[in-house]
């Protein structure tokens, strides 16, 4: 027997009653974050029997690894276009890179908090992400290009300095879940401090 078609589909629209799954489980972690996320949250929040999920995912952990995916590109379509290499100042592009990141990572810290004890779902989760695609490979490409335009030192080494930025990125999101237990905030968050950052990257990879 087929499986019976969400009520949000029955109008005749395009979206597949997969994508639709993944659409609910986003905007469920969206709005509650993954913690005690179950299938029949998803199921009900969808408008379909509980069962209908394992016509389209192999399991649980495959659709929420797709969710959390969606999540991520929602989050980063929010906040907007990179600066592209050649145009503008590295200082500024810098900046403009390391406040995204910020961003992007301080939005996205509830999902995978949620998921800390669901390694399965983060190992899925990472096999999603192709190579060029996240806000990591995006600066490694933008520093390997203004290398290549020589607004950066021939030598730079971009790879190490794109650690350094996204080590930054990674230091928020341990300060926030570390919070509670008393440790302090060392994550930048004013203007000054973000500025501090890009300097000392600069002083290693600038003309």
């Amino acid at each position: 027997m087929a499986p019976r078609r969400a009520a949000a589909l029955r109008d005749g629209g395009e979206q597949s009653l997969r994508a639709h799954l993944i659409a609910t489980a986003e905007r469920l972690i969206s709005e509650r974050g993954t913690a005690g996320l179950t299938v029949r949250g998803i199921a009900r929040a969808a408008g379909v029997a509980d069962g209908v999920l394992y016509n389209h995912f192999a399991d649980k952990e495959e659709l929420l690894a797709h969710a959390l995916r969606a999540r991520v590109r929602a989050v980063e379509r929010a906040l907007g276009e990179l600066p592209e290499p050649g145009g503008g100042t590295i200082e500024g592009n810098l900046r403009a890179y390391l406040v995204h990141g910020l961003d992007l990572h301080r939005a996205i810290l509830p999902a995978f908090a949620g998921l800390l004890a669901q390694p399965e779902v983060l190992a899925r989760f990472a096999d999603l992400v192709r190579p060029g695609d996240d806000w990591r490979d995006r600066l490694i490409g933008y520093l390997r290009a203004e290398r290549e335009l020589g607004r950066l030192a021939p030598d730079a080494p971009v790879e190490p300095a794109a650690r350094m930025l996204v080590g930054v990125c990674h230091e928020t999101v341990l300060s926030q879940l570390l919070r509670h237990a008393g440790a302090p905030d060392t994550a930048p968050a004013s203007p000054d401090e973000i500025d501090a950052v890009v300097a000392a990257v600069l002083r290693g990879i600038g003309r």
